[in-house]
């Protein structure tokens, strides 16, 4: 994607949300390390559903592991993976009870030194609540930046790599909210609603999907696995 559409891409999605912020819901720092660490393979709908009561009730690392491991298992059952999230938050807490005085660091290196918390998490934490610069590169951030053509990458960290080349002033604090908003209600995984997509015509996706209701092509690409299964079923 050239330099003046990638400006004209966030320009676009800019003017629809000038204020874009993350569907977690927190109320400090601390709530929101915790509630992105539970995001990991599940829902922000079902994560905010489990942390309305337990952020209620726990508002610092302190009183987190006051509440214990088994006390934050009952809170969070019904999200994903929730024994080990419960034990990473409990490991958490108490290395910034005992290391950083109960506060969140604002550093990618000392973040990614804490339990269950990877790249893509400490780079939400230090955009949403230290405004940095960052792009979390999620699934849908994957998608939109190599299917659009914006950042092209076989990796998550690659992706990331050329939105931090390649995104503008003055998008790159709100970039990454945008594309997953973009990726997670508009250039949907199976059908992309191009027909109502405000950056169509700077998009690269050959197979757009311009009138509603009409089903997604079926390419090469998209049944490949089928295609993959049928050759090693001709195999004598």
């Amino acid at each position: 994607m050239k330099k003046d559409h990638v400006f004209e891409f966030f320009r676009r999605l800019a003017e629809t949300n000038p204020a874009p912020e993350t569907e977690l819901e927190y109320g400090n720092v601390y709530q929101l390390l915790v509630a992105v660490t539970l995001s990991a393979q599940a829902t922000d709908v079902g994560v905010n559903k489990a942390t309305r009561a337990l952020f209620a009730r726990v508002k610092t690392p302190a009183q987190m592991l006051e509440l214990g491991e088994e006390g934050l298992k009952a809170h969070i059952k019904t999200i994903g993976l929730f024994n080990s999230k419960a034990k990473n938050v409990i490991a958490m807490a108490e290395i910034l009870v005992r290391e950083h005085g109960g506060e969140v660091p604002n550093d990618r290196d000392a973040l990614t030194l804490l339990p269950g918390v990877g790249r893509k998490t400490a780079n939400v934490v230090l955009n949403c609540a230290f405004g940095a610069e960052t792009f979390a590169v999620d699934t849908h951030i994957f998608r939109v930046g190599n299917r659009t053509g914006l950042a092209k990458g076989k990796t998550p960290l690659a992706v990331e790599k050329q939105l931090e080349k390649k995104v503008p002033q003055p998008f790159r604090v709100g970039a990454h909210h945008w594309l997953i908003l973009h990726g997670r209600y508009v250039c949907k995984a199976r059908s992309p609603e191009c027909w109502r997509c405000e950056v169509v015509d700077l998009c690269g996706f050959k197979e757009k999907i311009l009138e509603k209701g009409v089903k997604p092509a079926t390419t090469p690409a998209t049944r490949g696995g089928g295609a993959r299964k049928k050759a090693k079923e001709k195999k004598p």
